[in-house]
């Protein structure tokens, strides 16, 4: 049965890197500026484990109380951990044990809740912004996320916050406002912000955007970071 699922995950890796390749190729860029992060929510730690040994290095998880085991299944493995749901402040001493980078910061109590846990672990923890592309200033987006122009604030903080590095911008394409359906010029949009911010915090170069269904669109854009799961995984079981 393992045999079969390294079989079938390898498949589906094998057409990711095929549609990522083919997308950079038609943006002018190497391959080598997008890395794939594969999003293993719901699936089991064994699924994990074959995908490092397939090569996979980032994985990235959406709830704390499933990430937290399966990292500790995977600790022996050589991966780095992303979270990217919405993480609440109840959460984050156990998201800074094994988080490498959390993506989705987007306000400041959560930055003061990982800063704090992230020097009590005597860890560095990379800090993407979560810019929502359907937020009205001073507004949280549908799926979490700070307004476009509550981002610099927001990296100022991060930047000045002990134990916390800042990373870059992350989005989720929006289901409503001016982008939905329009992905490609959503990602665009990311990117201006990823500019503006790069003029203050020139390291803070990662973009993370695009999923199973939009990565091409992402790749088109600039994004440096890919999320994929079902087309890595397969559809996920529905959650009871």
């Amino acid at each position: 049965m393992t045999e079969d699922r390294k079989t079938q995950l390898a498949q589906n890796l094998a057409q990711v890197e095929e549609r990522i390749s083919a997308a950079c190729a038609k943006a002018g860029r190497p391959r080598d500026e997008v890395t794939l992060i594969v999003v293993t929510k719901t699936y089991p730690a064994s699924d994990v484990r074959l995908l490092a040994e397939l090569g996979v290095r980032q994985v990235a998880e959406n709830r704390d109380q499933e990430a937290a085991p399966k990292a500790a299944e995977c600790a022996d493995l050589p991966l780095t951990w992303h979270f990217v749901g919405q993480l609440q402040t109840n959460k984050v001493r156990s998201a800074a044990g094994y988080a490498g980078i959390v993506q989705s910061v987007d306000r400041s109590r959560l930055v003061t809740a990982l800063a704090k846990e992230a020097v009590r672990a005597e860890r560095e923890l990379g800090c993407l912004i979560q810019v929502a592309l359907d937020a009205e200033s001073g507004v949280r987006g549908e799926r979490g996320g700070v307004a476009p122009d509550g981002v610099a604030p927001l990296a100022e903080q991060i930047a000045g916050a002990q134990g916390l590095r800042l990373d870059g911008v992350m989005t989720v394409a929006p289901l409503a406002g001016p982008y939905a359906g329009r992905e490609l010029a959503a990602f665009e949009r990311l990117m201006e912000i990823s500019s503006d911010l790069r003029g203050n915090h020139p390291a803070a170069n990662m973009v993370s955007a695009g999923m199973s269904a939009d990565l091409e669109e992402a790749v088109a854009a600039g994004a440096t970071h890919v999320r994929v799961g079902t087309a890595v995984l397969g559809v996920r079981p529905r959650l009871r």
